[in-house]
């Protein structure tokens, strides 16, 4: 079934995925005029780290170390996305009267405050992230987000684990 797929090929396919999931969140900001709270800003963010690690394994074609190495990294960066699409989804489903209030944007707050501070604020949530906005299946933005998280980390340690399988024949 696998036998014409090698990890390369998957790596490509990572960064297709990541380019599309970052040209779906323009469409939706563009045209369809929903802006990004902070944080799906971040998420973005984490799709285009992901994208950009994608990308470099793909040219590189690792062999099995360099695609554990590569696929180390992938998990880390989708765990850290998943971790703050998780952050969204839980605003998202606060009872209304334990919604944040809204804060300062983005912005203004690397611009004010040093970077530790400003991720602190960014990630405790305001109101705007607490909104829903566009739904597919049930699933908020936020919601598609941790999906795409959790299965592209899981697809970089099915890669690196192809890879060793691979290596060893």
């Amino acid at each position: 079934m696998f036998s014409n797929f090698s990890p390369r090929i998957g790596y490509g396919a990572g960064f297709l995925v990541c380019f599309a999931l970052i040209g779906f969140a323009y469409y939706l900001q563009f045209v369809e005029h929903q802006e990004p709270c902070p944080l799906c800003i971040l998420q973005r963010l984490g799709f285009f780290a992901l994208g950009a690690v994608f990308l470099i394994a793909a040219l590189h074609g690792p062999g099995k170390a360099g695609s554990v190495v590569y696929s180390g990294m992938l998990f880390v960066i989708a765990g850290i996305g998943a971790a703050v699409a998780t952050r969204h989804v839980w605003l998202q489903h606060l009872p209304r009267d334990q919604v944040p209030e809204c804060g300062p944007g983005l912005e203004y707050m690397l611009k004010k405050f040093p970077l530790s501070r400003a991720l602190e604020k960014i990630l405790s949530g305001s109101g705007e992230c607490a909104e829903t906005g566009w739904t597919f299946l049930g699933l908020s933005i936020a919601g598609w987000s941790l999906f795409w998280f959790v299965l592209l980390g899981v697809f970089a340690v099915f890669l690196a684990l192809f890879s060793m399988r691979r290596a060893a024949r």
